[in-house]
């Protein structure tokens, strides 16, 4: 995994690449046809990401900006997954053009609250732009890194994201972070892309790919060593639910990734995890040495 100015570079290549997608989402032009431009807010929309279309019903985005759903470049949906309540604060690690954070307020009710968090300039205009159209008033938009998150301890409910996580150069401070703003009791739900099987098979030059970064490939955890990380920040009862499998078609393929070798796969799914109620400081908080 890169490292020091290998991370910032990195990380200021991913952030062009999701500048350029949300700034595609917000010159999209309204229309009345099934071309690729967006419909009036209503109308049925799909993402303009072939692997995030299919994932949301209509039912829940027909009302939401055309532009929030256009923006969508998830793998899952986790706001289906986390299971939110009325009342509660929740918190969505890269949000991206908002869809998830809209709909999260939408389950939370005006008692609940709804952030989101970016580091995009371009991806939080055009969040704040949808959330001024679909006249959210407990929804924030935050702008940050999800290693460094601008929220206090024990302020959030649930953590969700929409296929983030696996971008983060520094993970374990990321789980960290999370796990340290999440209340006790708090509930850890989001939707990702992970390896399963022996990492080491996997091509050098995949694993060294900018694009596939920010395509969400090579960023990717194996299973068990996303589990552990969960574990070792202090989270209890980590689970994977798989929800999809690519095999490397043209139908179900993940950014252009080549084929994997046998004893390999790419899939996506919930990766869920619960903070403890008597929790304390995470184990691995930010200063005590095993965050980098």
């Amino acid at each position: 995994m890169p490292k020091s100015t290998g991370d910032a570079d990195l990380k200021t290549r991913i952030r062009g690449h999701y500048a350029e997608r949300a700034v595609a989402a917000g010159n999209a032009q309204p229309c009345g046809c099934s071309c690729g431009c967006s419909p009036a807010t209503g109308a049925a929309v799909e993402p303009q990401d072939e692997l995030a279309r299919g994932l949301y019903d209509i039912d829940e985005t027909s009302d939401l900006p055309p532009e929030a759903v256009l923006a969508s470049l998830g793998c899952g949906n986790p706001t289906a997954l986390a299971d939110l309540r009325p009342g509660e604060v929740v918190l969505d690690l890269g949000s991206g053009g908002g869809i998830d954070v809209l709909l999260s307020a939408r389950r939370v009710g005006p008692t609940g609250k709804a952030y989101g968090l970016d580091m995009t300039d371009e991806m939080l205009a055009l969040a704040r732009e949808n959330q001024s159209k679909a006249r959210a008033t407990n929804v924030e938009f935050l702008k940050g890194e999800i290693e460094h998150i601008p929220l206090p301890d024990a302020s959030v409910d649930v953590i969700i994201s929409n296929c983030v996580v696996n971008l983060s150069t520094d993970k374990d401070r990321a789980l960290a972070e999370a796990y340290r703003v999440l209340r006790p009791g708090g509930r850890f739900a989001i939707s990702d892309v992970l390896f399963q099987g022996d990492m080491s098979l996997l091509p050098g030059e995949l694993m060294r790919d900018v694009e596939a970064w920010s395509g969400c490939i090579a960023g990717a955890l194996e299973e068990q060593d996303f589990l552990a990380r969960l574990r070792k920040a202090g989270f209890t009862d980590p689970s994977v639910e798989v929800t999809n499998v690519y095999d490397g078609s043209a139908e179900n393929n993940m950014c252009g990734a080549p084929p994997l070798p046998e004893g390999v796969r790419l899939v996506s799914g919930f990766v869920r995890a619960t903070k403890p109620a008597s929790a304390g400081t995470s184990p691995c908080c930010p200063g005590s040495g095993c965050c980098g």
